[in-house]
C-alpha cells in the first residue's frame, strides 16, 4: 500500500495541507520550511501505531507536548489534525482513510486526548469517535483505537502499515563511534547507531545478497573498492570490511570506522532501499556524496522502487539530484513559508513552474529558485 493523500491541520509549520502523494515524492523548500516536519507527521502516526513502546501519550510527549507540535498560526483552533488515505498504488481507489484530531486537556495534567478519530474502509465509516463508551468514560480518549490491538481488528491493516514505516538518516559519526553517543537506542534507530546490528540480524542469505548488490554499486561509485563483507570481531561486535585494489597484496582490510562519510552514507542509502517494501522516508540523501553520484540517485531510486513496489518520500534541496529530467512536477511538493504557515503545492500545479517544466526545464531550474531566500545576495556582504 501507499499513502495516496495527506491532510494536516495545525501541525508544526503547517496551518493547512491537503495534497496527493505518489509512489516517489520529493519535498523541496528553503531551510526551516518544514521538510522534516512534514515527514514527522507520518512518523508521529507510526509512533502511535507501533507495537513496542507506542501510543498517543508517548508520541506527543517525545515531541515536547501539544504546544510544541501545534502550529503557531493556529490561534484560536487548539486541535491538531492529520488524515491519510491508503491505496494499493498511485491512481487506485482509496482502500482506507484514517483521521485523527487531538487536543490538550485544559485542566489537571493537561495530557493530549482524542478530539476525534475516524476510519473509513472504502466508502464505509467503521469507526467514529468519541462514541457512547467514550462519553461514559472520559479517560478512554487518552488512547487512540489505532494503538489498541483489542479494538483495531477491523482496521489493523492501517496499524501494520504505519508501524512498518522505515526512516533512516544515517550519521557517519554515530555509526563509527556508537559508544560515544549515550542513551537508549530506539527500535527505529534513525541515525544509525545500531545500523550494523540491523544488517547482521538480517537472515544470512538475504544479507549476503544485499551486500553483493551494494558492493556492485560501490565498485562503481567508490574508486578502487573491490570487496565489501560483514563480520564480527572477537567480542561479537558487527563490522563491515572493505578491500581496495590499490593496496599491497597482503594489506589488512578496512573496517567501517575508516570508511569515508560518503561511503557510509551511500551504504546506508542502498541498504535502506533494499530493506523491505514499506514506506521509506529519507532526508537529504545527497549529503557527503559527490555531485556526479547524486545526479544518478533518482534513476537508481526509480529502478529499485519499481521492482519492490514501495513508496519513497525524500526531502532535498540538491540542485544535482533534482536536475534529473525524469522527475515530474507531480512528484515534487514545493514548500513555501508564509506568515500563516508553510504552504504546500504540487510543483505541477504552480502555473509558472508548470510553464517552465513543459518547456523542458528540470525541477532544479524551475523549482529551486523559488526556495531561495529573498535577500540572499546580502549574505556576501556579511563581515562578522
Amino acid at each position: 500500500m501507499i499513502i495516496s493523500h495527506i491532510k494536516m491541520k495545525n501541525w508544526r509549520n503547517f496551518r493547512n495541507v491537503d495534497t496527493p502523494l505518489g509512489r516517489r515524492m520529493f519535498l523541496v523548500g528553503a531551510n526551516a520550511s518544514g521538510k522534516s516536519n512534514f515527514l514527522d507527521a507520518l512518523l508521529f502516526l507510526r509512533d502511535i501505531a507501533k507495537t513496542e513502546g507506542g501510543g498517543l501519550q508517548r508520541a506527543v510527549s517525545e515531541r515536547g507536548g501539544i504546544s510544541k507540535i501545534r502550529c503557531l498560526a493556529a490561534r484560536k483552533e487548539p486541535q491538531v489534525e492529520i488524515e491519510i488515505h491508503l491505496a494499493e498504488s498511485h491512481g487506485d481507489e482509496v482502500l482506507w482513510k484514517y483521521a485523527l484530531g487531538i487536543k490538550q486537556k485544559s485542566r489537571g495534567y493537561r495530557n493530549p486526548y482524542v478530539f476525534y478519530e475516524t476510519v473509513w474502509k472504502g466508502n464505509k465509516l467503521i469507526l467514529d469517535r468519541p462514541n457512547d463508551e467514550d462519553n461514559k468514560d472520559d479517560p478512554r480518549l487518552n488512547q487512540t483505537h489505532l494503538e489498541q490491538i483489542n479494538v483495531n481488528l477491523q482496521f489493523r491493516d492501517i496499524a501494520k502499515f504505519l508501524d512498518s514505516i522505515y526512516y533512516l538518516h544515517l550519521v557517519p559519526q554515530v555509526l563509527r563511534h556508537p559508544e560515544t553517543f549515550t542513551g537508549p537506542v530506539s527500535k527505529e534507530d534513525p541515525f544509525g547507531k545500531s545500523f550494523l546490528e540491523r544488517v547482521v540480524q538480517t537472515p544470512v542469505k538475504t544479507r549476503r545478497s544485499r551486500l553483493k548488490k551494494i558492493e556492485k554499486a560501490l565498485k562503481i561509485a567508490v574508486p578502487q573498492l573491490i570487496q565489501l563483507t560483514d563480520t564480527r570481531d572477537e567480542r561479537g561486535v558487527p563490522h563491515l570490511e572493505a578491500i581496495y585494489e590499490h593496496w599491497r597484496p597482503k594489506a589488512g582490510k578496512q573496517s567501517e570506522d575508516q570508511f569515508s562519510d560518503g561511503t557510509l552514507r551511500l551504504i546506508g542509502f542502498l541498504w535502506s532501499m533494499l530493506d523491505g517494501d514499506s514506506l521509506l522516508l529519507m532526508e537529504e540523501p545527497e549529503l557527503s556524496l559527490h555531485s556526479a553520484i547524486v545526479k544518478k540517485l533518482p534513476g537508481l531510486i526509480w529502478r529499485i522502487q519499481s521492482r519492490k513496489k514501495r513508496q519513497i518520500i525524500i526531502s532535498t534541496h540538491s540542485f544535482d539530484l533534482l536536475s534529473d529530467k525524469g522527475i515530474g512536477g507531480e512528484e515534487v511538493l514545493l514548500l513555501i513559508p508564509d506568515v500563516e504557515g508553510t504552504k504546500v503545492d504540487l510543483a505541477s500545479s504552480v502555473k509558472d513552474v508548470k510553464i517552465l517544466l513543459d518547456s523542458g526545464f528540470s525541477i532544479s531550474e524551475a523549482v529551486l529558485p523559488k526556495t531561495e531566500p529573498k535577500n540572499l545576495t546580502q549574505l556576501s556582504l556579511f563581515n562578522g
